[in-house]
């Protein structure tokens, strides 16, 4: 039913306007719930809901390393690109390309000085920038066949993260919360943690789009207060505090009732939940529970290589990021739906060498650490881990006019490397193959449409019908486009 047929139901019956009955209603139906004398799902935007079909995975861990790590320095080697060192692309390859830096004529291809080994029964081969990534690679699904339509940073992350390149869409996180709820009632279903210097989309890359604001992605802070704003005033205590969040109800309900917004029903259940997370959030960031086994095993207390580079977000990354990867296997712990880890940045224009590995030392232990401590728990099998970026970089060495060295890749849409583990995902899957200088994917292509259909299936939906109804056309998240990729599943 449309908000404005909801309405003029209520006008014809009065009754129904009254605080005993909608948003009054929903908050008797949450204390029922909380004393097992209703069922669960009654009134609550986060309640849980069965997909289309059963699901593998039941939680997302999406890491997210904006500004595009290298493939052909990390997992697509090239030796042909190594031999063709130096050497000029026929004009053919590069006449109707758009690069964001590179002089198309003076343009030369550049190999890598990584050192690639195959490794597990798999036999991936993994730079040696990623020791310990390596002794996972049959639990990860490798896909090197990626390729998107976006070539800047902001609509690629866009791209990546909701769909299509442009603003206004609901993000990955949201659709899956929409479609799913969240079994957690005292943390949100969607969160976000970041680390690093900040990603160019920012909160557009963790936004709702037009879907009700209770599916956007909330921010959370791996030290001090949680939530910003989320603690109580000086005087003002628990008690006080709760009478306050059904004051607000109540008036909420009042106004709920005149115009029929569904946003006042977002905003109602954001207070309580906020007012819910005030116990449980400090408790997640404390990591009093944990053991010093865990702790060394996430790298948190690791030396921090010095390096001259601001690009990475500066000294104390190590630990913000390990500690980002340990709170998001304590957030699917505790319920949440998806986590979403963000670092930036791994735009390596230039420096790629020394920067590319400061980064993979910051990111290799503690990604690695989350897959094995996931599947000790027994969690690995339902919860998806996903290492997205927004395209790769060129074979190409970026000669950006005013640099007096090629030191770095520009960006490249049409051949990159992404992984996914775990949750339905077929472990020690290499799909995909891109030609011999890695220029184009040519083998088993993958589009963004394509990996996100098949993230929907994981989790039980048809990308098809998970849908919503905005300015008059049913909307997904797939667009108009996307295909599951059959071979990623087990």
């Amino acid at each position: 039913m449309s908000p404005a047929e909801e309405h003029a139901l209520r006008c014809r019956r009065n009754f129904l306007a009254t605080s005993a009955s909608g948003i009054g209603l929903a908050a008797l139906a949450s204390l029922l719930r909380d004393d097992g004398l209703l069922a669960a799902g009654a009134n609550n935007p986060l309640a849980a809901r069965a997909p289309h079909f059963a699901p593998k995975a039941k939680a997302c861990i999406c890491i997210y390393l904006e500004g595009a790590p290298s493939q052909l320095d990390l997992w697509d080697p090239k030796p042909k690109l190594n031999e063709l060192d130096g050497q000029k692309l026929p004009e053919s390859m590069t006449k109707n390309v758009r690069f964001a830096f590179i002089q198309k004529e003076g343009a030369r291809l550049m190999g890598s000085p990584r050192k690639f080994t195959k490794h597990g029964q798999c036999g991936m081969e993994l730079s040696d920038f990623l020791p310990h990534l390596a002794t996972c690679v049959d639990d990860i699904a490798w896909v090197r066949s990626m390729h998107t339509d976006a070539f800047n940073h902001h609509p690629g992350q866009l791209m990546m993260l909701t769909g299509v390149p442009t603003f206004g869409r609901p993000s990955l996180g949201s659709w899956l919360t929409y479609g799913l709820g969240s079994p957690s009632r005292s943390l949100p279903g969607y969160v976000v943690l970041t680390a690093g210097r900040g990603t160019s989309a920012g909160a557009t890359a963790w936004t709702s789009g037009f879907l009700p604001t209770t599916y956007a992605g909330v921010l959370f802070r791996n030290k001090g207060e949680a939530v910003l704003n989320l603690a109580n005033p000086p005087g003002l205590g628990d008690a006080m505090q709760g009478k306050t969040i059904e004051a607000l109800r109540d008036l909420n309900g009042f106004r709920h009732a005149e115009i029929n917004d569904p946003e006042i029903n977002s905003r109602v259940a954001a207070y309580e939940l906020a007012f819910r997370m005030q116990s449980a959030a400090p408790e997640l960031i404390s990591l009093a529970g944990e053991t010093t086994k865990t702790i060394d095993a996430y790298g948190l207390d690791r030396e921090e290589q010095s390096i001259k580079a601001a690009r990475g977000g500066g000294k104390g990354q190590f630990h913000q990021f390990a500690l980002n990867c340990l709170l998001a296997r304590r957030l699917v712990e505790r319920g949440v739906r998806f986590v979403n880890l963000y670092h930036a940045s791994w735009d390596h224009h230039s420096n790629l060498n020394a920067e590319l590995g400061q980064n993979c030392r910051m990111a290799d232990q503690p990604v690695a650490a989350l897959i094995k401590d996931l599947k000790q728990r027994g969690l690995l099998d339902s919860t998806l881990v996903l290492w997205l970026s927004e395209f790769g970089r060129t074979p190409l060495g970026e000669n950006r006019a005013g640099y007096a060295a090629v030191t770095g890749r520009d960006h490249h849409p049409f051949a990159f490397t992404l992984w996914m583990a775990g949750g339905g995902v077929k472990g020690g899957t290499i799909l995909g193959k891109t030609d011999e200088i890695g220029w184009n994917a040519v083998e088993d292509r993958v589009h963004v449409n394509d990996l996100h259909a098949t993230i929907l299936q994981l989790f039980g939906f048809d990308h098809l019908k998970l849908t919503y109804r905005f300015q008059g056309r049913d909307f997904r998240l797939t667009d108009v486009a996307g295909k599951v990729v059959t071979k990623l599943l087990a």
